[in-house]
């Protein structure tokens, strides 16, 4: 089958998905139920397509497919904020309460706290990508410790707050934060449209690429920030979700099996798509919110990812 037979197949189906989620048990209640069902659609597929993407181009960067954007700390720096925001200035401050507020102030800390972090590592030389990989780990475990020491110490009610954080939640997305992350994922795609090609040749390896005319560097060095850009997104607007661009881009590699990013891309997203708003539609429907879609994902994530694991381990 062609792979634009399956892009097709796969739009058909995230379009069903959708459907069955917007309409199913409306019950006439079109004016107060779709709306709202429709910013959870359209807030799912932001985060779905901003995670596939930035997934797929962070794998190609650091040639291993059972890595993700996550590895450099961004998720334990955004729940290092938030449990420092609460235990800090309380629940009841305005970084908190304020959607909005909670929002920039998030995007901005993650993003800034890239830059600062590909600068320095990039600096005076050329560092290898698997070092920044390194320090990202490090940073990470890092800033989840003293996360979690905090939490130990913070009152048992902010505590509930604090675990609102943790996991993603697409019940109370506001319906303007979702429009300001549409805006930025559309243009994340345009900045990086252009970078398809090289992502193409970048995926035989630093030297090859170098010799067949592309600026590896200047290359790796704009998709890094754009990965920090989108999982900051997509992270600021629901919530963390590890292991979830790994499912969706390994599948996208095992269906489509070729090394065009603009297919790879646009399938990893078409399903993230599906399984958002698909897993959204068996939480609601089937376990009728007894808990939540992020927690299926970790957990179906994790067992893939430890397949993907010992698969590489008999490969080697």
């Amino acid at each position: 089958m062609r792979n634009s037979t399956k892009l097709i197949i796969l739009t058909v189906l995230a379009a069903f998905f959708c459907v069955l989620y917007l309409f199913q048990g409306l019950n006439g209640s079109y004016d107060y139920a779709l709306p709202r069902r429709g910013i959870k659609v359209l807030a799912m597929a932001i985060t779905g397509v901003a995670i596939a993407y930035s997934t797929v181009i962070f794998q190609t960067i650091t040639h291993n497919r059972i890595l993700t954007p996550s590895i450099m700390g961004l998720d334990s720096l955004y729940m290092l904020l938030q449990t420092s925001l609460i235990f800090i200035l309380g629940s009841g401050h305005v970084t908190i309460v304020n959607k909005h507020v909670n929002f920039i102030l998030s995007v901005s800390t993650m993003v800034v706290f890239a830059l600062i972090l590909y600068r320095f590592l990039f600096r005076g030389g050329k560092q290898p990508i698997y070092f920044l990989l390194l320090v990202g780990i490090i940073v990470g475990t890092f800033f989840g410790s003293i996360s979690t020491f905090l939490q130990v110490l913070i009152d048992p009610n902010e505590f509930m707050r604090v675990q609102d954080k943790m996991y993603a939640s697409f019940n109370n997305v506001s319906g303007e934060l979702v429009w300001w992350a549409l805006g930025i994922v559309i243009a994340s795609f345009f900045i990086g449209w252009k970078y398809f090609n090289e992502l193409d040749v970048l995926s035989l390896g630093r030297d090859a690429a170098i010799n067949l005319g592309v600026s590896y560097d200047k290359v790796v060095k704009t998709m890094l920030i754009l990965s920090a850009v989108l999982i900051a997104v997509s992270t600021a607007l629901v919530g963390p979700i590890t292991f979830f661009g790994l499912i969706v881009a390994n599948l996208s590699y095992q269906f489509f099996k070729t090394y065009k990013h603009t297919v790879l891309i646009a399938g990893a997203s078409i399903m993230s798509i599906i399984a958002l708003v698909g897993g959204q539609w068996v939480v609601e429907r089937v376990f009728t919110f007894s808990t939540t879609l992020s927690v299926i994902i970790n957990f179906i994530g994790g067992v893939y990812f430890i397949y993907l694991l010992l698969k590489e381990s008999r490969s080697t």
